[in-house]
């Protein structure tokens, strides 16, 4: 797994080159989008989205909107090369983990 952590821009661009580097993704490689229980999970395909020329990954405005996503929001992204998939976990979604991981580890550890 390679994990990275970055911002949504106003046009739906994520720029961690280090995570796309680990799945090969290049500028012009196709992919696919789909959300499923609030992730959005990406891998090749002919399908009509793109590394843009940059190197960044776009998430079009329909994808944004299903994930609440805004700009400025800050993502986790899961690479699992070996799988060839990126998975983008929206702030809910981390909040949700997070809440519950402390909830079930930290409830007799904190004042």
């Amino acid at each position: 797994m390679v994990y990275g952590l970055a911002a949504v821009d106003g046009r739906g661009r994520i720029a961690d080159q280090a995570v796309l580097r680990a799945l090969g993704w290049t500028p012009g490689t196709r992919l696919a989008i789909r959300e499923s229980r609030r992730l959005l999970i990406i891998h090749t395909d002919t399908h009509v989205f793109k590394i843009t020329k940059q190197g960044h990954l776009r998430l079009p405005a329909p994808v944004r909107h299903c994930s609440s996503l805004l700009p400025g929001d800050r993502v986790l992204l899961t690479a699992e090369p070996a799988r060839g998939v990126l998975v983008v976990h929206p702030p809910a979604v981390l909040d949700d983990m997070i809440t519950h991981c402390h909830s079930t580890r930290l409830d007799g550890d904190l004042p």
